[in-house]
């Protein structure tokens, strides 16, 4: 109990920033720009720094040309489905991992003998990753 209350935080944090990354939403695509915080935290889940990443953009027109675009398409449009279903999915496994990580923390705190340890635990969840981060 006591070790998962000092990691829930972390899964919580990597549960939703995956979900966010699923679908793209940390990368600036057509006119799309994502919030910086988004970028970043999406930058502290993939690279371990908490700082603006590269946007990623569409490839250039010369190279896109270059593409044969029947096969293109059809490879498009039968992973777009199949993908989209796959990204659902894990959504859904993303969220349910967020969901059951929050309820463990509430039941570990209701049914805790020691309050105080447990609460220091959580916040001290917390404190060390942030302060790992601005070291």
């Amino acid at each position: 109990m006591y070790l998962g209350l000092l990691t829930a935080p972390s899964i919580l944090f990597f549960a939703l920033t995956g979900a966010a990354q699923l679908f793209h939403l940390h990368e600036a695509h057509d006119s799309y720009q994502p919030v910086a915080l988004v970028e970043k935290l999406a930058s502290l889940h993939k690279d371990q720094v908490f700082q603006l990443g590269h946007h990623q953009t569409s490839p250039p027109p010369a190279l896109a040309a270059e593409l044969p675009k029947a096969t293109h398409e059809r490879d498009e449009d039968r992973e777009s489905w199949s993908t989209t279903l796959l990204k659902s999915y894990f959504l859904v496994v993303a969220l349910a991992l967020a969901l059951t990580s929050a309820f463990g923390v509430w039941i570990a705190m209701t049914q805790t003998r020691s309050r105080t340890a447990a609460w220091r635990l959580l916040i001290a969840g917390i404190l060390i990753p942030v302060a790992l981060v601005l070291i």
